[in-house]
C-alpha cells in the first residue's frame, strides 16, 4: 500500500507532523522531490526539529527513510542533519539514498545567490539553496548523478567541461571568482566517501517492497501552488510537488498510490514572493503569525517571517483537485481559538466579476477576496482527542470549508504533538 502526504497551497501546512504521526504504521518513508530549500518541522518525544532533507518518519526504529530519485540532494546537508538528530539521542536512522539521484553542487548554492542579486528587486524570492540552478543543469543534462561518483574517469572529464561553461557566466554576467575543476573534482570525492554506504537500486527497493505488501509513504515537499507547472508560476519551486509526481520521483508505477493525504492549514501562510489573495497585513497579520504553527509562523530553513492569510477555499479546492486528494488533514486549528470572528476567502473578484476557479498568475495578481465570516469558538482545543467535543461553531467552521473545496476533511490537528490529532474517519483503520 502507498500513500502520498502533499501540500494543498504554499507549503508550511504541516505535512512533517502528518507524515510523522502516519509513519508509526508505515515500513518505508520517501522523499520524492525537492530539496534542503524548505523545511518540515516535527515535535515529538525527542524535541523539536526542522528536517530538510531527511523523511519526517526518521524518528522511529522500525522505519526505512529513502531519498528517492526526483530529490535535490545537498549531502553535506543530509549528513549534517544525520548528524543533527542522532546528537539528540535518536537511532542511527536506516537510510537509502537512491543512485539515480542527483547532487546540488557548491557551486549551484552561489548561482542562485549571484543571480537573486543580479535581479535585485525583481527576484523570485529564492531561499538560495540551489534549486533552480540545480533543476537547470538536471534538465540540460550537466548535472552529477550519484551512480556517476563511481566512476573517476567520467568525473575528471566532466568537472573540466562543466567548469568551462559555469566560468564564462562566472567571469561575464556575475563578475565572481572563477570554478577549479580539481576543486570540484575533491569536493566529489568527498561526497562518494560519505554517500557510499547507503547507495541503493531504490526502484528495485520499492518494486519488492510493493510486492511484499509494505506500507509505503511518500512525503512531498512544499505545495500545490508551488509547483513548476500548476502554481503561481513564475514564483515557484523548479520541481513538481505533485502527488502524481511521486511516482516518478520514487520509481514506482502511478496506479500503486492508492491514498493522497493532502494537508491544509486552517488558515494560510507562504514563505517567499507571488500572489497570495487572502494576505493580511499589520497588526492582525502579526498576532495570527505569533500564535500560529508551535513557536510562531517562520520558515523553517530560512527562519523568515511567514506572510500570512485567511483560509482560501478558492486556492485549497483547486490544491486538492490537483493533487488527487482523497483525504484531507486540516492542521492548526487549534491557533484559531482566540478569533471571535473569523474570515474565510470563498471567492475571487477579478475585473468584477467573481470566480471560485483558481486563475493563472496574471490573472491571479488582480484578484481581490470575497470573504465570508463565521463565528468564532473563542476556546482552547489542545487536548480534545473526539470530534464530537469540539465547539459547536469549531465544528460548523470544519465543515463549511470541506463544503467549500468537496473533499473530505478526515483528520484535524488541534496541536504541534505526535498524538494531538482528531480523526473523522481513520485512515489507520481502514
Amino acid at each position: 500500500m502507498v500513500k502520498a502526504v502533499v501540500g494543498a497551497n504554499w507549503g508550511d501546512e504541516g505535512k512533517g507532523k502528518i507524515t510523522d504521526m502516519l509513519a508509526q504504521e508505515a515500513d518505508i518513508i520517501v522523499r520524492f522531490q525537492g530539496g534542503a530549500n524548505a523545511g518540515h518541522t516535527i515535535v515529538n518525544n525527542y524535541g523539536k526539529f526542522a528536517l530538510h532533507t531527511l523523511p519526517s518518519g526518521v524518528f522511529y526504529d522500525h522505519t526505512t527513510s529513502v531519498i528517492g530519485n526526483g530529490v535535490a540532494l545537498n549531502i553535506p546537508v543530509l549528513f549534517n542533519e544525520i548528524k543533527s538528530i542522532t546528537d539528540r539521542d535518536v537511532p542511527m536512522p536506516k537510510i537509502l539514498v537512491s543512485d539515480r539521484a542527483q547532487i546540488v553542487m557548491p557551486y549551484h548554492i552561489l548561482f542562485d545567490q549571484y543571480e537573486e542579486e543580479r535581479l535585485g528587486g525583481k527576484s523570485f524570492g529564492s531561499t538560495k539553496s540551489g534549486i533552480a540552478p540545480f533543476y537547470s543543469d538536471k534538465y540540460a543534462k550537466i548535472g552529477f548523478q550519484v551512480s556517476e561518483l563511481f566512476d573517476d574517469e567520467l568525473l575528471k572529464e566532466k568537472v573540466v567541461r562543466i567548469a568551462e561553461a559555469k566560468n564564462v557566466l562566472l567571469e561575464h554576467l556575475y563578475h565572481k571568482p572563477l570554478l577549479d575543476p580539481e576543486e570540484l573534482l575533491l569536493t566529489l570525492h568527498s561526497y562518494r566517501e560519505m554517500v557510499e554506504p547507503y547507495v541503493c537500486d531504490v526502484s528495485a527497493f520499492l518494486d519488492q517492497a510493493i510486492k511484499e505488501g509494505k506500507t509505503i509513504l511518500l512525503e512531498g515537499q512544499l505545495g500545490t501552488l508551488k509547483d513548476t507547472d500548476h502554481g503561481i508560476y513564475p514564483m515557484v519551486t523548479s520541481s513538481s510537488t505533485l502527488a502524481a509526481y511521486g511516482a516518478i520521483g520514487a520509481g514506482i508505477p502511478p496506479y500503486e498510490i492508492k491514498e493522497i493525504i493532502t494537508v491544509c492549514k486552517a488558515y494560510s501562510s507562504a514563505v517567499g514572493a507571488g500572489a497570495f489573495v487572502s494576505e493580511i497585513f499589520g497588526e492582525e497579520a502579526n498576532e495570527l503569525r505569533l500564535r500560529g504553527g508551535d513557536g510562531g509562523e517562520f520558515g523553517a530553513t530560512t527562519g523568515r517571517p511567514r506572510r500570512m492569510g485567511w483560509f482560501d477555499c478558492v486556492a485549497s479546492k483547486y490544491g486538492c483537485r490537483l493533487q488527487g486528494t482523497t483525504d484531507v488533514a486540516f492542521t492548526v486549528l487549534d491557533v484559531l481559538g482566540y478569533l471571535d470572528k473569523i474570515p474565510v476567502c470563498i471567492g475571487y473578484e477579478i475585473d468584477g466579476e467573481v470566480t471560485t476557479q483558481f486563475p493563472v498568475t496574471a490573472k491571479l495578481e488582480k484578484a481581490k477576496p470575497v470573504l465570508k465570516t463565521l463565528p468564532g469558538w473563542k476556546c482552547e482545543t489542545r487536548g480534545i482527542k473526539t470530534y464530537e467535543e469540539l465547539p459547536e461553531n469549531c465544528r460548523n467552521y470544519i465543515e463549511f470549508i470541506e463544503e467549500q473545496i468537496g473533499y473530505p476533511i478526515t483528520m484535524v490537528s488541534n496541536g504541534p504533538g505526535r498524538n494531538d490529532i482528531i480523526y473523522r474517519k481513520s485512515l489507520l483503520q481502514r
